[in-house]
């Protein structure tokens, strides 16, 4: 039994799956309005899959804009596959929710940023941890997307 009850993780769970929530609306009814997406993710995940040569210009993460066009959009609740088009050349992607860094939506000056820190090694508290992260959670500052 933990000491602790484990906030961050608790958030963090909970912000992908407001993500999840708000894909598969659009995965059903499209984007509505002016709405759009920029979704910042890790590369390195194991379960991130993208084209090699994607892989290799973008080694450790990658932003996608998802807004005019987009194909084949299917979430599940590990995360989501979608073709993107690249200098028109359209790309499968599958992004996982673990694997996203910030989910961005510039229309409405909404955003979520999910943080990773190495723990301390005196921090024997979380030894249900799968692994040796901590995980911060917090709401983005658009400035960074603004026209």
């Amino acid at each position: 039994m933990t000491k602790t009850i484990d906030y961050g993780n608790l958030m963090h769970r909970a912000m992908r799956g407001l993500i999840l929530e708000v894909l598969r609306k659009v995965e059903q009814d499209g984007l509505p309005g002016e709405h759009h997406f920029f979704i910042t993710f890790d590369t390195r995940h194991s379960e991130a899959k993208l084209a090699d040569w994607l892989h290799e210009r973008y080694p450790e993460e990658m932003t996608v804009v998802m807004q005019h066009w987009y194909d084949g959009l299917a979430v599940d609740d590990d995360g989501f596959a979608i073709t993107l088009n690249f200098g028109d050349t359209p790309e499968p992607l599958y992004i996982p929710f673990d694997a996203i860094h910030t989910f961005v939506d510039p229309s409405v000056e909404f955003g979520l940023r999910f943080e990773t820190h190495d723990n301390d090694d005196d921090d024997e508290d979380n030894e249900d941890e799968d692994d040796k992260t901590h995980q911060d959670a917090e709401v983005v500052s658009l400035d960074k997307w603004r026209k």
